[in-house]
């Protein structure tokens, strides 16, 4: 069998690896909300850009 280091530098290996696939999931679920919220700003302003164009033309 391996000595006591290696079987702890083996699972530290590990350890990191479950975390950084972990963090990166993480950051890609907090991006995609980020972008889904600006992206309903973004709507919400053309939207009302376009009532307002449509008011103008109506008072025309």
């Amino acid at each position: 069998m391996f000595p006591l280091w290696v079987d702890l530098t083996i699972g530290g290996i590990a350890v990191s690896a479950v975390m950084m696939v972990r963090a990166a999931y993480l950051d890609k679920k907090v991006e995609k909300e980020w972008i889904e919220e600006h992206g309903q700003t973004y709507i919400k302003r053309m939207v009302e850009e376009k009532r307002k164009r449509l008011l103008y033309r109506e008072e025309e």
